[in-house]
This record gives structure tokens, sequence and C-alpha cells, in this order.
């Protein structure tokens, strides 16, 4: 009897179908939309866990990785109204852009020992493609050796459609302008109903899939992501989960998942309450076991807080994102503990040897760095 199910048997009121579940997940099989659901309704947290960390171990071992990262945000100008964001202009106490040259300053004076720089913010509606290819170009100029994460899917389909050119057209270009690979923002709920009521204006599902796609395609790899915790149900999340291992399946392209929480302040939806750390651990567990052929899992800490981003690495995660250098306001805006977002390598070593994982520095595509 493998370990996996000597360690079931230790979980009480424990039905036949989680049982199902579980010698699945034992014997490396995939498990379907319904039994995903099940997960999210029947399983107890500890037995969640038990199987989140067997998809975690024999993917990535012990090791919890992290990256030397800065973020720069543009602008909050944003085309956009979704009911859950702090950081827009529309819902934000002030209005602001940073010029070309701001940007490059901020890429000019980050230590030389960072890695990589996510660009990512609102959708200015003055802006095309254009624009965005030259600051790849001036970030290149100044650190070529600098992996560029840049433009979400929602930011890619405005540019590019506003240039009048294809969505290939589109990422071939930025391409050679200097972008390396697209971070997972924008993907937020799939279901095409909630999508409409919390972010009408935002590009649809059906977009940002496509363009995902269209970028592995390419040689541009990226992550996936989803706002969690709101009007959503566990039907919800698992066709969000099914749509993204379906185009993983078709890709191999995705580098990670990040659950991002809801946070409720200073938005449309505060009337909302944000959910319980039981939920989050459930909804970590649930995306590590789901999405089988995503290498990776990662906690974004300034989302949740470190706490419970160490709590995580025992319910399937195996990233810990980066230093930040507090250099985001997504977050912080909506109400996250870390207002100040940034971690010294020393404390994200601290972080993870205590969760009693094996610190890995790594690059933007998972390889690992020498100390």
């Amino acid at each position: 009897m493998s370990e996996c199910k000597q360690n079931i048997l230790d979980f009480t009121n424990v039905s036949d179908a989680l049982k199902g579940i579980a010698n699945k997940v034992s014997l490396e099989e995939r498990i379907s939309p319904a039994e995903g659901v099940i997960l999210f309704e029947q399983a107890e947290l500890g037995l969640l866990g038990l199987l989140a960390d067997l998809v975690r171990t024999r993917k990535n071992g012990n090791k919890a990785f992290y990256i030397r990262n800065f973020h720069i945000e543009p602008t909050n100008i944003c085309i956009n109204k979704c009911k859950f964001c702090s950081y827009s202009h529309h819902f934000s106490p002030d209005q602001w852009e940073l010029s070309v040259d701001e940007i490059i300053g901020k890429v000019a004076q980050s230590d030389e020992n960072v890695s990589e720089v996510h660009i990512t913010g609102a959708v200015h509606p003055d802006r095309d493609i254009h624009y965005y290819g030259e600051i790849l170009r001036k970030v290149k100029s100044v650190r070529p050796n600098l992996h560029v994460k840049a433009y979400s899917a929602v930011e890619l389909d405005y540019m590019i459609e506003k240039s009048g050119i294809t969505i290939r057209e589109g990422l071939e270009y930025l391409k050679l302008c200097g972008l390396d690979s697209i971070p997972g923002g924008g993907a937020e709920i799939f279901d095409e109903t909630i999508r409409k009521n919390i972010c009408g204006m935002k590009s649809t599902s059906e977009t940002w899939l496509k363009i995902h796609e269209t970028a592995h395609l390419l040689g541009i790899p990226s992550n996936a992501t989803m706002l969690y915790g709101h009007l959503e149900s566990n039907l919800h999340r698992i066709d969000h989960l099914e749509r993204l291992r379906q185009l993983q399946d078709r890709t191999g392209g995705f580098n990670s998942f990040i659950p991002l929480k809801f946070r409720n302040i200073n938005n449309e939806m505060s009337d909302i309450p944000e959910v319980s750390v039981v939920e989050d651990m459930k909804m970590y567990a649930v995306a590590r076991i789901y999405l089988d052929n995503f290498p990776h899992l990662k906690a974004y800490w300034p989302a949740v807080g470190r706490k419970l981003a160490q709590i995580s690495m025992s319910f399937g995660v195996d990233d810990m994102d980066g230093t930040i250098n507090d250099s985001t306001q997504i977050y912080s805006l909506a109400g996250a503990e870390d207002q100040n977002p940034v971690m010294t390598v020393s404390q994200m070593i601290s972080l993870i040897t205590e969760a009693r994982r094996e610190p890995v520095e790594r690059d933007s595509f998972y390889r690992e760095k020498q100390s």
C-alpha cells in the first residue's frame, strides 16, 4: 500500500469518492472536473494538504524557489472599470503615469543582482503597441541581460487591437523589441457570466486564452492566474482550472499558476467578505492537484502576506515569487497586510527554511542559479 493510501486511512469520514480521487493522485492519474469539485466541497484540509504535497514533491522535491525581481507599474489610468480593482484611477484618489524616461530610470537604478523586471499596470487609452515596444527596447539597452516579463493579456489585447494588427503580429513585434515572457494577470475568472458582472469591460476569457496560446506557440512563456474569493462557486473555479489545463496540454507554455485572493478594500465589491485562511489553503491545494501539467504553483506573498505564503508551502506551493523591492501597489491599495512589499534575500531564505523547505534561487525559466 502506498504512503498516500496509508495516510488517507487516518482521516475520518472519508467517502468512497475521496478515496477514489486519492488513489488517482497516488497513481499519477488525472482527476476529472467533477472530482475537482468534490475536493473543494468534501475533502478535509489535512487530506488536501497531503495530496497536494505529494504532487509538489514529485515535481520539485523539497525545493522552494524564489527570484530577485522588481515591478514597474507604468500607470493607473485605465479604460476598464473592474469592480474588484483598488488600483485604477477610477478608485484611487490619485491619477498618475510614469514617463518612459522615469521607467528606464527605475531599471537603471535597480540592483545589478536582480534578474527580472515585471512590467504591468492599467490599460491606458492613449498608448499603442509602439509605445510599449519602445519601453522594451530601452530596458534592454540599459540592462541587456534583464529578463522582461511584461504586459498582461488585457494590456496586450488593447494595444494590439489599437494598432490594427493581429495577435500573432503584435506578439512577434514585442518579442523582437525584447519581450521575454508574459505575466498571468487579467485572467480573473473565466466564467463569462461572472466576468461580465465584475469586469465586463475587460478582454474576454476567450481572448485571454488565445493571447497566451499564441505567445506559447511563438516561444514566449507565461504564467496564469485566477482571482478567487468573490462571487465564484467551486464549479467556476474548476472550470477556470480546466480551461488552463487544456491549454497547457496543447502548448506546455505556462511556467506557473498563481491563485490571487480577492481583497475588499477601496473597491466596488467591499461588501463581499474576504475568504478565510482555510479557503485560501484549499485553493492552493486543489490547484496543485488539478493542474497536473503545470510545473509550479506560486504564492504571491504581497497578496496573502508572508505568514500565509509560508503556510501555503504545506499545501502544494513551491514558489515564493520574489524580493519585489517595494515596487508594486496593486495589492497594497486593496488592503493587503504588506503595505510596503519588499523582502531581502536573507528574509526570503528564512521564510522558506522555517517551513522546512530548501530555498533555491531561480531565473525566470526556473533554472537554478549558482550561489
